[in-house]
């Protein structure tokens, strides 16, 4: 049985990456910048901003103005504060945890605490938020859950981790943890990505609602 939980924010705890793709895809053409929802979750899912920056100029050569990143954050919490959700069911999940639990993001701290605070999950803020602006190395790197493990007082070997993207699945398998993936979320409703053998995860779920009956054990009283 594991003995910490690391949850994934985006697309996990909050269904919030089609908002953001959509707000991206956006803000990006804007600047003349032509790309869809299938280029941002093969590129940006579950990646932070300096890989955004990265990419762009990669494949477009254009390095996004200073003002860019303030500006599409601001307009992107103000459509969270309009559409952002908690996933279905999550509430009764955490509520009913036997187990320790924490969230490791590649969100933003601001953004992250906002996203928790706004759709009632202020409880996981805090010393119980760890964000890629913590270590040298975002997702696929290990480095934000074994910091988010070392932080905790578990071994890596004891943590089980919730990712939906592949990023995320690749970074919890690196930290040599057992990884789960949530695949419930609207921007993997139409389209889910394959596996490449690198981001296979244990086990795959759908809904929070079945979360338990994947492992009884970790559930305390009703």
């Amino acid at each position: 049985m594991a003995k910490l939980i690391i949850f994934d924010c985006d697309g996990v705890l909050i269904d919030s990456e089609i908002i953001s793709a959509r707000m991206l895809v956006q803000a990006l053409a804007a600047l003349g910048v032509q790309i869809d929802l299938p280029y941002v979750a093969r590129h940006f899912l579950g990646r932070s901003y300096p890989t955004v920056m990265a990419t762009i100029r990669r494949d477009f050569g254009l390095d996004l103005p200073p003002a860019f990143e303030d500006d599409y954050r601001a307009r992107l919490l103000a459509a969270f504060e309009r559409d952002l959700r908690i996933m279905p069911h999550v509430q009764d999940v955490l509520a009913r945890l036997a187990l320790p639990h924490c969230v490791a993001t590649s969100s933003s701290p601001g953004r992250a605490e906002f996203s928790l605070r706004l759709v009632g999950l202020g409880n996981l803020t805090g010393p119980r938020l760890f964000t890629a602006s913590m270590v040298p190395h975002g997702k696929p790197a290990p480095d934000l859950f074994l910091h988010a493990a070392r932080s905790c007082g578990a071994d890596p070997a004891d943590c089980l981790v919730i990712e939906d993207s592949l990023t995320g699945i690749r970074a919890g398998l690196a930290a040599g943890m057992q990884v789960w993936r949530f695949t419930g979320g609207s921007h993997l409703r139409d389209s889910l990505p394959d596996e490449p053998e690198d981001a296979r995860p244990h086990r795959r779920f759908d809904s929070f609602a079945d979360f338990f009956q994947i492992d009884p054990s970790m559930t305390g009283p009703a």
